[in-house]
């Protein structure tokens, strides 16, 4: 007799699909904040914006992934901490705008349901929502038979975010002799990882849990460490100071990033010797006889977000930013200065 053939059959299993969900829920109630309507199961989130907080809202939105970080965390088989990149990555871009980001939505998708191991992605990302303050309102898991190998999956992240409208941080009121401040990264966050896996894995022939002279922890691990979320502190900051400028240092790095809040007109002055450059960059430079300033363009070098300010505020700001409840490590790094002709935006000194 003839086998009838059912979805299950096909590669998709449906039941499985459903207890992953009853898995989760209570993972992502921890993320929700009082304006969220209704729980994960419906057709669609429901989040009421606060009129009263938010009285001319204007809303911010980011969509991003974590690039191929995701193939870091497959050969380490390692994979609850990936989904706080996702995160970080549009929360981040979402808060330099004076924006408060409210909830966030996910989309994963794999070739089969592997239960532990989703379970430990969404895990990721609860945490990440809860650094952020933001909900987990909804997402969508994917299975898609023959179309990833096993053991790969794809991951993005959406978040929508609320500013009333005289609040927004647009760089409009940048002006000379601005101060810049930098908040330290947590490693390489989310970008890069294309020429840092070619330099350190295929070039240099090094195994992912191999120990490199100057690094504390394996590469895997080095590579692993999630991105920072500064959105709480910068939300504080928002509040206390006037802020003209914020600069989430992602793909692209200091050269492409700070000309997209400074006018033409001015430049950025960047003191690279006003921090420490953590370790691991410093591997990949020599190790891949990479130029200094592809290292800028590339990588965040230890500064994963900026802060443009007035020279006056800038010591109250670093003060509050260094304080116990925020623990930024803050460095002031730059100046804003008068661009002459067809200089760069972006200069590196060394004092």
């Amino acid at each position: 007799m003839k086998k009838k053939t059912t979805y299950k059959s096909a590669g998709v299993d449906i039941d499985k699909a459903n207890e992953f969900v009853e898995c989760i829920k209570p993972m992502i109630k921890t993320t929700a904040r009082k304006e969220v309507i209704a729980g994960i199961g419906g057709f669609g989130g429901l989040f009421h914006l606060d009129a009263q907080k938010f009285k001319n809202p204007i809303l911010v939105s980011s969509t991003d992934g974590v690039g191929t970080k995701l193939r870091v965390a497959q050969l380490m088989d390692k994979h609850d901490t990936i989904g706080i990149d996702l995160v970080a990555m549009s929360v981040n871009d979402v808060v330099v705008q004076g924006a408060e980001p409210l909830f966030f939505l996910d989309y994963l998708a794999t070739g089969k349901i592997e239960m532990e191991k989703s379970v430990q992605i969404i895990k990721g990302i609860v945490d990440g929502c809860n650094q952020a303050g933001c909900t987990l309102l909804g997402g969508e898991t994917a299975e898609m038979p023959g179309f990833y190998k096993p053991g790969e999956y794809d991951l993005a992240g959406f978040c929508v975010g609320a500013v009333n409208s005289d609040k927004i941080i647009d760089g409009s009121g940048i002006s000379f002799n601005d101060r810049i401040i930098g908040l330290a990264s947590s490693g390489l966050h989310s970008n890069g990882f294309s020429l840092a896996r070619k330099v350190l894995l295929e070039q240099n022939k090094l195994d992912i849990r191999d120990k490199v002279a100057g690094l504390k922890r394996p590469i895997g691990l080095e590579l692993l460490e999630p991105t920072r979320i500064y959105v709480k502190s910068l939300l504080t900051i928002f509040k206390n100071f006037n802020i003209k400028g914020v600069v989430h240092i992602t793909g692209g790095g200091f050269f492409d990033n700070i000309p997209r809040i400074i006018h033409h007109s001015c430049r950025a002055i960047i003191n690279k010797k006003a921090w420490d450059v953590p370790p691991i960059f410093n591997v990949i430079q020599e190790m891949g006889d990479i130029e200094e300033q592809e290292m800028f363009r590339v990588f965040n070098m230890g500064i994963g977000m900026m802060i443009i300010v007035s020279e006056k505020d800038c010591p109250d700001i670093m003060e509050q930013l260094k304080m116990e409840a925020l623990g930024e490590k803050a460095y002031l790094i730059g100046v804003i200065e008068k661009r002459e002709n067809d200089e760069q935006q972006v200069i590196l000194t060394e004092n």
